[in-house]
């Protein structure tokens, strides 16, 4: 598979807090730099996201007293995961791995920022109707595939490959370039889901030059 014009590589929150010795560190989840950074060669277009939350959001347990972490509440948005506090604003953990080679990417979409809002797609924050304005970018671009990678498979990852075939695109993730937090079989259902909304699943070696 060879990257064109009409590609681009989609880097999902390659973030500190989600590395080895993060706040939220997914398991194993420096494994997926080297074979990113591979395919940041490869393809011409790259666009970055990035958590990025206020001090307080309401996705931390700690804005939740007597709950604990992980622990899933309803909020007016809808059921919501508790989390760690994470990419925090301006924090060491909120920054991108100085490891990602991504200097050319042409575009950062920082989500999250909303306090009363969780987001983990690419697209939409977390209450479904908030875009993030990346679909219109993708459009005024001419692109029409992306391909996904990053962290995590089952949440951020997934809900923006989701999203993606929702709004038109072709998405395709690369599963040796993502890694999941897995609660409670959620990697396994993320798959599922992604496959039957026609979400390509490829190894970083299909793409070429």
């Amino acid at each position: 598979m060879i990257p064109s014009g009409r590609d681009v590589l989609l880097v999902i929150d390659v973030q500190g807090d989600f590395l080895p010795g993060g706040a939220l560190a997914v398991p194993d989840g420096d494994a997926v730099i080297a074979p990113i950074n591979r395919l940041l060669a490869l393809f011409p277009h790259a666009v970055l996201t990035q958590d990025w939350h206020p001090p307080g959001h309401v996705s931390f347990v700690t804005s939740h007293p007597g709950r604990v972490p992980f622990e899933t509440v309803p909020l007016a948005a809808g059921p919501q995961v508790l989390w760690p506090e994470h990419c925090v604003q301006g924090s060491a953990g909120a920054a991108l791995s100085p490891a990602l080679a991504a200097d050319h990417a042409e575009l950062v979409i920082r989500k999250g920022h909303h306090r009363h809002v969780d987001s983990y797609s690419a697209f939409l924050e977390a209450d479904r109707r908030t875009p993030t304005g990346l679909a219109g970018y993708l459009r005024e671009r001419g692109f029409t595939r992306l391909v996904l990678c990053g962290l995590a498979t089952d949440y951020c990852v997934a809900w923006s490959a989701l999203d993606a075939r929702a709004a038109g695109f072709e998405a395709v993730v690369v599963e040796d370039a993502v890694r999941g937090i897995d609660l409670d079989g959620s990697v396994a259902r993320a798959w599922v889901e992604m496959a039957s909304a026609g979400v390509g699943r490829f190894m970083s070696g299909a793409f070429g030059t």
